[in-house]
């Protein structure tokens, strides 16, 4: 079989949710350590959490050996609400990308229906009809702004504590949108939360799965947040985003899957470990990357 699957990471597993936050590991120790732990691919985070003139971004990479995946869009919430302020951002984050050579936007709609510290409801946790075809529309138009105007692809990210978050709305999303300008990026942490089906959605999807985050999450813990009402957010807090092969989806079954399609994928690593202790990820991100080469045929 070729080796068509690339191996990646990004900030948040070095706890990096937000722009600027002084709990976050700083930029340059980011940069650095992603490349010490041995990956060569990286997405970018949240927009202006690394530099954004395209210059020093593309100097910074090039010293430590690093290469782009993909740009990514967050803090605006879905594209069925404030759409006007989500096109803004996706276009300067698909300027930026497109600038460092990355290839792919993945659109991250948080925030969602809940406050990550809080747990508070911030909107009904299912969309009605009306707020579904904004969606469906509106990422449409988003992923043809992206391919039309920059050359690249759109990759939504079901979230959980979004609208989009579960089996049932995931397909939804994707038997309404167009495959020319929309597909998924695969999230197998935030669907394993939710008890999607994530073999069953690469078998069903296979032309529609466009990038990948490689995330696994703790059973026990998805099942206490669940029980007891808790915001994503908490539920990290809690210890519940695991390094691989700790947790589930089952890693080997879904690097397998994915090396049966026919494309080649950038798979990202992701472990939501927000707020960190500076010294804690580079250890785990080092044993995760040895794990999954030894597990996958990535090139």
């Amino acid at each position: 079989m070729m080796r068509r699957l690339r191996l990646g990471s990004c900030p948040d597993s070095w706890g990096v949710w937000y722009a600027d936050d002084p709990r976050q590991t700083p930029w340059s120790r980011f940069l650095d350590e992603l490349a010490a732990a041995g990956y060569r691919w990286l997405e970018l985070g949240p927009y202006g959490y690394l530099p954004t003139d395209p210059g020093r971004l593309a100097d910074e990479l090039a010293a430590r050996g690093l290469s782009c995946a993909a740009g990514t869009v967050g803090g605006v919430g879905g594209p069925h609400r404030n759409f006007p302020e989500v096109v803004a951002e996706t276009r300067r984050v698909a300027a930026l990308t497109r600038a460092a050579g990355g290839r792919n936007v993945v659109f991250v709609p948080v925030p969602g229906y809940r406050d990550d510290a809080t747990g508070g409801y911030l909107e009904a946790s299912e969309l009605g009809p009306a707020q579904w075809r904004a969606l469906l529309d509106n990422t449409n138009t988003l992923g043809r702004i992206v391919a039309e105007e920059y050359g690249l692809s759109l990759r939504f990210h079901p979230h959980a504590d979004y609208q989009v978050e579960n089996q049932r709305q995931v397909e939804r999303l994707l038997d309404g949108t167009d495959p020319r300008f929309v597909s998924l990026c695969l999230d197998t942490g935030h669907l394993a939360y939710r008890r999607a089906d994530v073999l069953g959605l690469i078998g069903k999807y296979p032309d529609r799965i466009g990038y990948v985050h490689l995330k696994q999450m703790d059973p026990a813990l998805a099942a206490r947040a669940e029980a007891e009402d808790l915001a994503f957010g908490q539920a990290v807090a809690l210890g519940v985003s695991v390094a691989p092969p700790a947790g589930a989806p089952d890693v080997p079954a879904v690097l397998a899957a994915l090396g049966e399609l026919d494309a080649d994928l950038f798979v990202v690593v992701e472990q939501d470990m927000y707020p960190v202790d500076f010294d804690v990820p580079l250890p785990i991100a080092t044993r995760t990357r040895r794990y999954l080469e030894e597990t996958g045929d990535f090139r």
